[in-house]
């Protein structure tokens, strides 16, 4: 898992979190069933051609999700899940 500074610096520039790269559209997300099923995901947003191979060594328990955009959720204090995360909001 990335350390907080590269989730919220990949957030706020809307840049790969494995290439760095600028995002453009389909933006994708790669993390299990639960965070599929939350619609949550706390892995950076990613190009669909970085997130593969992200998806090939992360298991068959993997999920991979293309959206058109996202928000970027700073936990609160009492926030249940303390780490920053990512929330698609239109799922292509």
């Amino acid at each position: 898992m990335p350390d907080r500074r590269t989730v919220t610096r990949c957030a706020l520039a809307r840049v790969c979190g494995v290439c760095e790269e600028p995002l453009g559209r389909p933006i994708v997300f790669v993390g299990d069933a639960d965070e599929d099923a939350r619609n949550t995901f706390h892995q950076p947003p990613m190009h669909e051609s970085c997130a593969q191979g992200i998806l090939a060594a992360a298991g068959p328990d993997a999920v991979l999700v293309r959206t058109g955009g996202f928000e970027f959720v700073r936990p609160g204090r009492d926030d249940a899940d303390p780490l920053p995360r990512f929330e698609p909001n239109s799922r292509l």
